[in-house]
């Protein structure tokens, strides 16, 4: 399904197409440092295309929601999803949205499978 794959300290990032998917480790808190590198890793990936970022959340791990506003600078940033089966990890989710730029771009999804096509979908809106 991934092009490629790039571990981090705080997780591992692949790609598909132009999207990016962030599997984070258990219990880590994902803040502005890590943010960041995730974002210049899109930046050097996409070269300032559009694309996606997908949060896989198969860990349980802590969310500073105030990335969304630093992601919000990221104008080639056009949605965000987070897939996650858990009620909690997904009603947090559902507050981190009050963050993001455009909530509308920003949904939360039970399976990655139904996150990768919305997605696409995204991104064809845009082309």
């Amino acid at each position: 399904m991934t092009e490629s794959a790039l571990k981090l300290k705080f997780g591992s990032v692949t790609f598909l197409e132009n999207i990016q998917i962030a599997e984070l480790n258990e219990g880590i808190l994902f803040d502005i440092p890590e943010n960041r590198e995730i974002l210049a890793i899109a930046r050097k990936r996409f070269n300032n295309q559009p694309y996606g970022y997908i949060s896989n959340r198969v860990n349980s791990y802590s969310v500073n929601p105030i990335i969304y506003m630093e992601a919000a600078n990221f104008t080639n940033l056009v949605a965000v999803a987070i897939v996650s089966s858990n009620p909690i990890s997904q009603q947090t989710a559902f507050i981190e949205k009050q963050f993001f730029k455009n909530k509308s771009s920003f949904q939360v999804f039970n399976n990655l499978e139904e996150a990768v096509l919305w997605m696409k979908q995204q991104l064809l809106l845009i082309k």
